[in-house]
Order: C-alpha cells, then structure tokens, then sequence
C-alpha cells in the first residue's frame, strides 16, 4: 500500500558548495519520479542559484519545498566551478540549519550534497568534515562515517586523521563501531547483519609476523561484540574480505582506517556509493563525492550517488519511524 503525505518522512537536502555540482545534482535527482515520491523533501539553499542550475539543466525545482538562505550575499561576480569563500560559508550554513531542523524534530533525516573543505577553509573557520562538524552541532563527541551500496558496506574505525595516528587502536572504539555499523544495518534492513572486522596489518598480521595490533586489540573487540550478541567475524585480510562480502558472504566489513575502507567502496561503485553518518542522533546520509569544480555549471554531473543517499535517508528514516511506533 502507497504511503500517504502523512506517512512520508520529511526529509531536508543541503544543496552543497553553490559554485559546485550540488545544485545541479539536487534538481535531478528531485525530477526522478521514482525517488521524489519516497519523502516530503525541503531544500536548504539560495533560490537564486537554483534558478541558475535550473536554466543549465532544464530543470526547476518541483518536487520539493525550499527553506531559502541567501547567505551569498550579491552573487554579481558568482560563477560555477570557482573556488570561493562565500560558497564554503554557505555550504556550512546549509548544514547548519538541515541539522537543526532534525534535531528539533522538523525534519526526519538530512541528505547533504557535496561542499568544498578549502572554501571552507578560506571563509575562515576550521573544518575537517561534514561528518565530523554535524556530530559537534549534536554534541556527539564519536561519529564514524559508513559507506553503503549495493553490494558492499563497510563501516571506518577511524577517518580523517593521518595513518600514523589511526594506527593507534582501541578495543573500545574498534566494539562502538562494530555496534554502530551493525545498528545502522539493522535500520537499512538487515535483521542480523553478517559483519567482518579487518585487520590492520598486512594478512590480518600474519599470527604476530607482522605486527601484534590484532591479537591485542582486534580480536579482544570481536570477542566483546560477540558477547553482546553481534554476529561479527575476524580479523580478516584487508585485501581479501572486501571481495568476499561484496560476493554475499558479508553484509558489512569494518575498515580500520579511512583508505582500507575508502578505496574497495569507491573502485567498486563510486556513482552509486553513499555516505552515512553514525554516532550522531540524527539520520544523515551524502553523496561520496566532491564538489566536481571542472564539469560544474555544465550539466554533466552524475545524480546517482545523490539519489541512493535519498533512498537511503528515506529508508533509514520509514525504518526508524517504525521502530518508535
């Protein structure tokens, strides 16, 4: 049975760096007809240069309501695919006010197209990530970041920080992210997820040939995990476990660090890959992509990935509703 308007989660869309591919992948994936009846969508961006994107693409903005927020400023002197202060600030600002909205129980989940971290950064204020900067306006102090697709998941143990650094394990932080990666599946439709842990050395370490990292942390994680009921396995071979869950044995494999995820979900998928935020208390979800600068303002962008992080907020959001009752 069709849901009704009532049903529907409402949903809010950051339109990304202005001067990027964001609002240009916004507009197609709202004109798809199989994708703009899965919520009640509310755009956070300036109205302006969604006309501007609209006159590129053929497009305009239907399927949505649209929180305006001129930010900009005068966008005389605004052209795509330029690198630009005000379009970092205002990519943030979008963040801002989609994360309110969810945290004040406006909105369901929050979808975020791509913005740019040195525009950002030349509006002045430090930035690492739109995972990282939404869990600060949540007040969670331990977000992880998962990437989903069709065929493989995979949940990081740790980001944004250099390999020196993530090379410092945690049995803690390895069980939290077992435990989020599993909760997250769960509201994607996963009942028990089958979920792989990796090693972080070569060969899972070879028993202590390459390195003790995974028998004095990664195997006491698991075995914590089991014993909270989790179906979790390892520490498998990076270099292997990837193959192997993106062929079924798997439903999701968690990385160590950001690249031993990074790279299997992007060569394997990259349009078609999401970004899901977890240890946050609000559904985000994002295209894994940036902001595409060199084909921006020419109607080139790919909106797939912008379309399954929408079907996955939708999901996610229907799934969550559900569980409260």
């Amino acid at each position: 049975m069709p849901q009704t308007i009532d049903q529907l989660p409402t949903i809010a869309l950051t339109m990304g760096d202005p001067a990027g591919v964001g609002p240009e992948i916004v507009l197609k994936a709202l004109a798809d007809p199989e994708v703009a009846p899965l919520a009640t969508w509310i755009m956070v961006g300036d109205s302006r240069i969604l006309e501007m994107a609209g006159r590129i693409t053929g497009l305009r903005l239907a399927a949505a309501l649209l929180l305006d927020a001129p930010t900009l400023g005068e966008i005389d002197d605004f052209s795509f695919g330029r690198l630009d202060a005000r379009c970092g600030q205002a990519a943030v600002e979008y963040v801002r006010m989609a994360a309110e909205m969810c945290l004040r129980g406006a909105a369901d989940a929050m979808v975020t197209a791509p913005l740019n971290k040195e525009a950002v950064a030349l509006s002045g204020r430090p930035f690492s990530g739109h995972t990282e900067y939404i869990a600060e306006l949540c007040g969670a102090a331990d977000p992880r970041m998962l990437l989903a697709g069709e065929k493989l998941a995979t949940v990081h143990v740790s980001t944004h920080v250099a390999l020196r650094q993530a090379c410092d394990l945690s049995v803690d932080r390895i069980v939290r992210t077992i435990e989020l990666g599993g909760e997250a599946m769960r509201l994607l439709g996963f009942e028990q997820p089958r979920i792989a842990v990796c090693g972080l050395n070569p060969h899972a370490g070879e028993h202590g040939l390459f390195g003790d990292e995974e028998q004095a942390f990664i195997v006491p994680a698991i075995e914590a995990a089991r014993a909270k009921g989790i179906e979790c396995s390892g520490p498998h071979a990076g270099d292997t476990v990837f193959l192997q869950a993106s062929r079924g044995a798997y439903d999701l494999v968690v990385a160590m660090y950001h690249d031993q995820g990074h790279i299997p979900m992007k060569l394997l998928d990259f349009e078609g890959t999401v970004n899901i935020s977890l240890g946050i208390p609000i559904i985000r979800t994002s295209v894994d992509h940036g902001t595409a600068f060199d084909i921006a303002g020419k109607n080139q962008a790919d909106a797939r990935s912008m379309k399954q992080a929408m079907r996955m907020a939708a999901r996610m959001a229907a799934a969550q509703r559900a569980a409260r009752g």
